[in-house]
Formats: structure tokens, sequence, C-alpha cells
């Protein structure tokens, strides 16, 4: 039987490692890695610090890091994005986070998510709830579309952007005239931190990178909120897309997704 506990204890501590590298490196290179993506030295430091960490403190788990792929165990693994928004970090906008997940089979089980220049760390473990620090969160409990505040995930870029932003911006006018507001923070981390949180009250993030959304999904799960796939199934792994809401927002966000696909 996995301990949670004991396991939340070694995700908070490598999110803080993380955390303090990422402070520490005042100049970084920037680097290409495909269409409109990038990598910095500062993600690749953090990457192989916290692979380091993880491999000397659980060495019987597996690991998935952005930069540097996939090692050991595939039926429980650590899902990791060294810097989660690193388009922001690179111009300064301190829009951006460490994401540590534990996956187990198809969910995540333990969850960390530091914010380095907002200065929170958000947690949580499978049946224990979601926490900023010692605060425990609960998701929004919005049911008016009028009362919401929806982020969108990044545009698709490279092969097949094009068809894929085409939903996107259908989205975009299908939320736009019915919302609150929409707002594009660029870090998949803090999008699903603050519907947890209850800052946002859904999250739309038409892809499913683990390492960008499995920490997070499980705290909004913790927090009484939904995720859920496109098609209103409850996500896992292996979904194509990640729409966090509070619940009573979940059947219209999914009606707005279902239109703008059309």
């Amino acid at each position: 039987m996995t301990d949670h506990a004991a396991l939340l204890s070694v995700a908070r501590e490598a999110v803080a490692k993380a955390t303090g590298i990422i402070r520490s490196m005042t100049s970084f290179s920037v680097a290409a890695k495909g269409d409109r993506d990038m990598v910095t030295d500062v993600d690749l430091a953090v990457e192989d610090a916290v692979r380091e960490f993880l491999a000397r403190e659980t060495p019987e788990i597996g690991i998935l890091g952005e930069e540097r792929g996939h090692q050991g165990d595939k039926d429980l693994w650590w899902a990791l994005d060294p810097v989660d928004g690193t388009a922001n970090f690179a111009r300064g906008i301190p829009l951006c986070g460490v994401s540590l997940g534990l996956v187990d089979g198809l969910k995540s089980t333990v969850a960390a998510i530091s914010l380095p220049f907002l200065d929170v760390t958000y947690t949580a473990a499978e049946g224990q709830g979601a926490y900023a620090g010692e605060e425990r969160l609960e998701a929004s409990k919005a049911t008016k579309l009028s009362d919401a505040i929806v982020s969108i995930g990044d545009f698709a870029v490279g092969e097949g952007a094009e068809a894929k932003n085409r939903v996107r911006m259908a989205l975009l006018a299908e939320l736009g005239g019915r919302v609150q507001r929409v707002r594009f923070l660029g870090s998949a981390a803090i999008d699903l931190a603050w519907v947890a949180e209850g800052k946002l009250d859904a999250s739309v993030i038409l892809s499913n990178q683990p390492w960008d959304t499995m920490a997070g999904v499980l705290l909004v799960r913790e927090a009484g909120g939904v995720v859920v796939d496109t098609d209103g199934g409850d996500h896992t792994v292996r979904s194509a897309a990640t729409i966090a809401v509070g619940a009573g927002l979940r059947d219209e966000i999914v009606g707005a997704i279902a239109r703008a696909a059309g």
C-alpha cells in the first residue's frame, strides 16, 4: 500500500529544492526546442536536481519529466514539470511554477505545486484534501456562467496547430459573450491550482501533458471540484484534454466545449 503521507513529504521537499534553484539563477540562457517552444537552462537544472533527489528518496518509483523523458516504473511514477510557464519565466513574468504529481495507474494520488515568485506551495494527497500552505482549499460553488472567471490554456503550436486552434477560437467566442471574464495565464499549474483555490471557476486546457496537469488535477478534486475530458468523462492520464471546474458549472463548461468543437 502506498504511503501517501510520506510521499507527500518527499514531493514537498522536492518542489522546495526546485524553488530554491529557480530563485537563485538570476541569469540564464534560452534555447528553442520546437515551433514557438523553448527551454531555459533553469528548466534543465531544476529537472536534473529533482530527478536526482527523487531517485535517492524513492528509487522504486519512476519519473517522467518534461525535459528528460520517462525513466523507471511506468505504473507508479512522478510527473514533473520543472518550470511550468517557461515563456512567462523567460520574460520575467512571475506566473510560473514547479509541478510534481505522483501517478498511480491512471490517476494522481500525491501533488505539490510551488509558485516561486508568488511564494505559495499547494499540496494534496488522495482523500486528505488540498492545501495552500496550511489553508485548506475549496473549489468554486458558482452555478452561473455570468459569475464565472474561466482560464483557457495556451494555443497549440507545431504540427496540426491550425486545426486545433480553430476550436480554441470558437471556444473564446462561445465563452467570451457569456462568462464574467476569460483569462490566459500561461501556466497549467497555476490554472489548476487556482481552480482548486476558487480564484478561478474553471480552466479549459485542450491538451493533457502529464507533467503539466497531473498534480493540479488532484488539487482540484481534493478541493471539491471536478476534472473531466472533453466528453465529460472523468479525466485520467490518458485523456485528450483537462477541463477543471467547480461542480456547479460542469455541464455548462462541457456544453460550451462541445459547441466550440461543433
